[in-house]
């Protein structure tokens, strides 16, 4: 097994956490954990376009719910025959108090089954179905889509290639299918094909005999084709798909519902993770306000004041809770979330979760102009976009434990500050030292620690619009750009920011990330609580 200095060298150079609790820590994992899928035939979610499926088809209006019957019960008979064909049972489950996951695990166990379909439960549930209805004003017909009730199909699988999953297909038209599967148990499924011994505990690695290589799998996942996987999975599973599809041609468009990204810090005991995890939660809820929430999730918060724009109209809510496994703490703006908690005993998870994509930016071509020039767009729901998704979960994740690095354990505050607060040399040169409690260069920290610099890093022209933004003649903006180079030279001269090769770009190192986070806490620290403290 490798040893805990080798198992975390993946990424102890980015991530301070790890750098700072190495001596603990016997590995670090991050990849997706709970992905939910959705396929649509989406053109049918279009009356109109409803209307040239069933004439296609030489149904008529009138006919509609016949008609509809009538496929749903070929989708019944195919589920039916798949679960004959393989042995494996049908069952109806009627209350919503019913545990899905558990009552399929146990039928797993019971019969043994290590792959290939486990059984397939069935229950009514709310779905977007059509109903038809006379015109209210002249002669005819128009469909509605509304909130309906109907049977749909959980298809529960030990899948070769993703591990435990389930398919869950709505029976009433527009046939919506709903895919849920996990990254965790998907890197068990690669490991057991690479020959790497691990160790695991419902969704979590607690020990990985090699996390580097245990590491490069989780990365192939995102590089996975999803259009061609999700189609053999809706072959397996749904056979009627074809013939459904058949008569305008159409073809299940593949979305992401849910997607979360799990940073694991692995413990190699237990213990060593309880001594300080009450420390990181007393931190998270204490000193985490909503400006850190909004930066840790990639959102602008003003220089000026550090508080969350006036015109900002959703909710950003953090609150703590006592589950089984653990305590819990999350932060949630506008849907999306990150959270942590204690994984098993020993996994220290830090877990971004998009529910809201639209919140997020991506670079890439419009849909409709595929030969455009590329540009930042709104990250879309398709699966085309999920290697942005987990790009953007991971700067999250990374961003918050670099903070959880800096406000936890025993370090005085002085001797993050001593280093960056008094003068040095480089390269026989003087710099001056920096005053981060003074508002010149208070100001300049909290510039470069904005969050939407820690993916793209940021240029001179960013923070000259930031410290200087009322417009300015082409030589005062010349006195200008000047001023901010002899600032970004300061803080390279401390290490706090490095320069990216061949670009105008600058990037805040680990160093800077948990220097300046600390110094901020600092800056923005209250007055009576600090003294209540200390006290």
């Amino acid at each position: 097994m490798k040893t805990n200095t080798e198992s975390a060298e993946f990424h102890s150079t980015s991530n301070g956490f790890i750098a700072k609790y190495a001596p603990q820590i016997s590995g670090f994992l991050e990849g997706f954990d709970r992905l939910r899928l959705r396929g649509t035939l989406r053109s049918l979610y279009c009356p109109t376009v409803l209307e040239a499926y069933l004439c296609a088809q030489h149904v008529k209006f009138q006919d509609f719910g016949a008609f509809v019957e009538r496929t749903t019960d070929k989708v019944k008979a195919a589920a039916a025959a798949l679960a004959e064909k393989l042995a494996r049972p049908v069952v109806y489950v009627g209350s919503s108090g019913v545990r899905k996951e558990d009552l399929v695990r146990d039928l797993a166990r019971e019969d043994g089954i290590q792959e290939g379909l486990i059984g397939i439960l069935k229950s009514v549930e709310p779905c977007q179905a059509y109903r038809i209805r006379r015109r209210p004003e002249g002669p005819g017909f128009e469909f509605h889509l509304e909130v309906r009730k109907c049977l749909h199909f959980y298809f529960y699988l030990a899948h070769p290639r993703f591990g435990f999953m389930h398919l869950r297909l709505q029976s009433w038209l527009p046939f919506q299918v709903d895919v849920c599967l996990n990254g965790r148990h998907w890197l068990g499924r690669q490991l057991d094909a690479a020959g790497i011994a691990y160790g695991k505990r419902e969704n979590a690695m607690v020990w990985v005999e090699d996390v580097a290589r245990a590491q490069a799998l989780l990365d192939q996942q995102i590089k996975t084709d999803w259009r061609r996987a999700l189609n053999g999975l809706l072959t397996q599973t749904h056979p009627m798909a074809a013939e459904i599809c058949r008569p305008l041609n159409l073809e299940y468009y593949w979305s992401v519902s849910e997607s979360e990204y799990a940073s694991d810090v692995l413990f190699q005991k237990p213990e060593e993770l309880a001594r300080i995890y009450p420390s990181l939660v007393h931190h998270a809820v204490r000193s985490f306000g909503s400006a850190d929430v909004m930066r840790f999730l990639g959102r602008k918060v003003p220089l000026t004041t550090g508080r969350v724009f006036p015109q900002f109209r959703g909710e950003i809510i953090s609150d703590l809770k006592h589950r089984p496994e653990g305590i819990r703490v999350k932060h949630q703006v506008q849907g999306n979330s990150i959270k942590i908690y204690d994984k098993q005993g020993s996994v220290l998870r830090v877990e971004t979760t998009i529910n809201r994509p639209t919140e997020f930016r991506v670079y890439r071509r419009p849909e409709t102009q595929p030969q455009a020039a590329k540009s930042w767009r709104v990250l879309r729901r398709n699966v085309s976009d999920l290697p942005r998704r987990a790009q953007i979960s991971r700067a999250a994740n990374h961003r918050y434990l670099a903070a959880l690095a800096a406000v936890s354990g025993t370090i005085p505050l002085f001797e993050w500050a001593q280093a960056v607060c008094r003068p040095i040399r480089r390269a026989g040169r003087r710099h001056r030292a920096l005053n981060p409690l003074g508002a010149r260069d208070g100001a300049l920290l909290e510039i470069i620690n904005r969050g939407e610099f820690a993916l793209n890093g940021l240029r001179n022209r960013d923070v000259r619009a930031r410290l200087y933004p009322r417009p300015a003649d082409p030589q005062t903006k010349r006195r200008q750009a000047n001023a901010v180079t002899r600032q970004l030279v300061l803080l390279r001269a401390h290490g706090l920011i490095a320069k990216v090769s061949h670009t105008h770009r600058y990037i805040v190192t680990e160093k800077g990330r948990v220097t300046i986070t600390a110094l901020l806490s600092a800056r923005r620290a209250d007055v009576d609580k600090l003294t209540a403290l200390a006290a």
